[in-house]
This record gives structure tokens, C-alpha cells and sequence, in this order.
């Protein structure tokens, strides 16, 4: 299974949200700027978060984007059905009926090969769903060794804007 890799700077970008202050937001420049993105790419992607209600955004000079709800309810299996939608990674177009010899009728038999591709989708989706957002920066606090925790806190205190804050040009 291939996810398109707007999966991967959403689930960074919600990462990197998670960690903001209380009010505090990141301009969508500041969060592709980051994550070394185009801009335009990313929006779609949080604009997809922001529908799902992962996401909320504040709109004006100061604003930006902020977590919808706490990381501890965000699954990784929301982001991907945010950026990628909801239908199956397999659809079954039941070919089994095309070609020079089709089965006859309308086959009695649920396609085997679909009903395996259904299993193996819903434990995936299973796993997803178990995986939170704050499990994710648990894990990544546990085998850092400062460095990543720095990086991250640098690039949000140049840009990470609050409530009452005067608006940076940096990152716009």
C-alpha cells in the first residue's frame, strides 16, 4: 500500500501543532518552511485537517493553525482518512466478470481475493485508530536525546504566534 506523502507532512504538521503553547498558532509558511514543504502543497493538506475538525484555524495576520482537539484524540487513522478519504486502499472492480469468458451470472461467491483485502485493510485501519498523536511524541520524547526537542522549540519560539502577540513577517 503507497500513501501519498501529503500523510507524512500531515501527521509532522499535526505533530508539530500538538506542541504549541495554549492559544498559540503556526502559519502554514512557518509549518512547510519547517518540514522543508511547498506551501501550496501543504495547505491542501491542512485545509483537509481543518474540515476533518483536527485542525482550527485563526484567520488574520496572526493567524494560523492550531490543534482542533487534544493530541490524545487525534489517531493517525483520522489523519489519513482526512488527506486520503475514506474509501478502501483496495476497491474490488469484480473483473471476474470481464474478459472473453465472464462467470456466468451474477457471481454467488463473494470475490475471495476482496474479502482478503478487506481484512488486511481493517487491521490496518485498527492499528492507526490505536496510535494517537501524544503516543507519537511519548515515543519520540523516549529515544531523544535533546536534539529533536531543541530543534522543535527553537523553530516555535521565532515562530509560533499567541494570543496578543504582535504578527512576524518571519515565516509569512
Amino acid at each position: 500500500m503507497k500513501l501519498g506523502e501529503g500523510v507524512e507532512q500531515a501527521i509532522h504538521s499535526v505533530t508539530m501543532l500538538a506542541q504549541l503553547s495554549d492559544g498559540g498558532v503556526l502559519s502554514a509558511a512557518a509549518l512547510a518552511e519547517f518540514h522543508g514543504v511547498k506551501t501550496s502543497y501543504l495547505l491542501k493538506h491542512l485545509q483537509a485537517l481543518s474540515g476533518a475538525a483536527i485542525l482550527e484555524t485563526q484567520p488574520g495576520p496572526k493567524g494560523g493553525y492550531r490543534l482542533a482537539r487534544r493530541a490524545g484524540e487525534i489517531t493517525l487513522l483520522d489523519i489519513v482518512l482526512a488527506v486520503e478519504g475514506p474509501e478502501p486502499a483496495f476497491r474490488c472492480l469484480e473483473i471476474r466478470q470481464r474478459g472473453p469468458n465472464p462467470l456466468p451470472g451474477k457471481p454467488t461467491r463473494p470475490c475471495e481475493i476482496n474479502a482478503a483485502m478487506l481484512r488486511a485493510e481493517r487491521a490496518y485501519r485498527a492499528e492507526l485508530k490505536r496510535v494517537t498523536i501524544a503516543d507519537l511524541l511519548t515515543e519520540v520524547a523516549r529515544g531523544d536525546d535533546g536534539s529533536i526537542a531543541a530543534r522543535g522549540c527553537a523553530f516555535r519560539a521565532l515562530h509560533e504566534r499567541r494570543p496578543g502577540q504582535q504578527a512576524s513577517t518571519q515565516g509569512e
